[in-house]
């Protein structure tokens, strides 16, 4: 199943009562109504509000890069 959120796959959750799909790369749960702002928000504003690991899982699913690298990016302090 995709994730009308991100379009990633969902994975099924066993540690509930009930399984439910959930999305492990922005949180999204099967059945949880995203609100109507939720078809408004863009990846990058889902992406300010992510912390940074799942800002590397995010990114690096995503866009099929390697979260190693993602992650020194992250870290990398920027030079002016």
């Amino acid at each position: 199943m995709k994730c009308p959120r991100c379009g990633s796959e969902m994975t099924l959750d066993t540690h509930r009562r009930y399984p439910l799909e959930m999305c492990y790369n922005c949180g999204y749960m099967e059945g949880r109504n995203m609100g109507p702002d939720a078809e408004k928000t863009s990846n990058f504003a889902h992406l300010r509000v992510l912390n940074f690991n799942e800002t590397v899982v995010f990114l690096s699913e995503g866009l099929g890069l390697d979260r190693r690298k993602v992650e020194d990016w992250l870290d990398d302090p920027c030079q002016i």
